[in-house]
């Protein structure tokens, strides 16, 4: 990468994790980092809903990247913690995991090895997830006796359906990257030596969107996945009709017209 910036001053003391900007590429990285196995801590996923939240209002970033350092992007959470954590604290914790959704700017996770518990529930609220071979994907809280607490197996249903998550959370099974992809969890499986490569693609394929644009479609892709067909079209045309105002959309077609690449300013 080149040169990074630390987060903002007031979000100081991470747990378990760490941001960098490079602002030249207009990219936050969210880093996990508590070897070996990154696992959540109580307080770290708080911090986590606070950092994306930072982010989102970043004029120096368009794109969130959430990974982690060594061979598994996380075993899961502090397991001794919930035992320790307040009814009050536990009841916010699908809410933290769910940031990186309610972020209006676009979020890539990249996820190898044992990607588990709260790893895989706060990948399933991210946008895009770029996976290795050797990732795992689990949600084994069924042999604590438990059920997963942070968004787990709602948005799993979302996307597999009733079965695949009966088999996945009820047998806490792993599902390998593979399959991962086969079963659309996965947006794109490659090598282990390749997750960093196909992530920065992505990166800079996103950025030559317009930002608007992205920040639309997202929010209306979000707001819509439990509507109606009908209502989901009358949302959809609500959305077209004010992007025709922007300013990118007429930067999109007089660019096209004119056979050049589009300079996008988010307005």
């Amino acid at each position: 990468m080149n040169a990074v910036t630390p987060i903002h001053a007031s979000l100081t003391g991470l747990d378990g994790f760490r941001v960098e900007i490079d602002s030249a590429r207009e990219r936050a990285d969210v880093i996990l980092d508590r070897p070996p196995m990154n696992t959540v801590a109580m307080a770290q996923r708080d911090q986590l809903r606070k950092v994306f939240e930072a982010l989102d209002e970043d004029d120096r970033v368009r794109i969130i990247v959430l990974r982690a350092v060594g061979e598994h992007f996380s075993s899961g959470g502090y397991i001794k913690g919930f035992l320790e954590a307040s009814p009050e604290h536990v009841s916010k914790l699908a809410w933290n995991i769910a940031a990186p959704a309610r972020c209006a700017k676009p979020v890539i996770v990249a996820n190898r090895g044992y990607t588990f518990g709260v790893g895989f529930e706060i990948s399933l609220a991210c946008d895009f997830r770029i996976v290795s071979e050797t990732c795992q994907y689990a949600l084994p809280e069924q042999k604590l006796g438990q059920i997963p607490g942070s968004g787990g197996s709602a948005r799993l249903q979302k996307i597999v359906g009733i079965t695949r998550t009966k088999d996945i959370v009820m047998r806490s099974k792993r599902i390998s990257g593979q399959q991962a992809l086969d079963w659309g969890i996965a947006t794109e499986c490659v090598p282990d030596g390749e997750l960093e490569a196909a992530t920065d693609r992505l990166v800079d394929e996103l950025r030559s969107f317009s930002p608007i644009a992205q920040r639309t479609a997202k929010k209306l892709l979000n707001d819509t996945e439990d509507s109606t067909l009908a209502i989901a079209i009358e949302l959809e045309g609500h959305c077209y009709s004010r992007l025709r105002q922007s300013d990118d959309f007429r930067e999109g077609v007089e660019a096209f017209h004119a056979k050049r690449a589009p300079q996008f300013t988010g307005r």
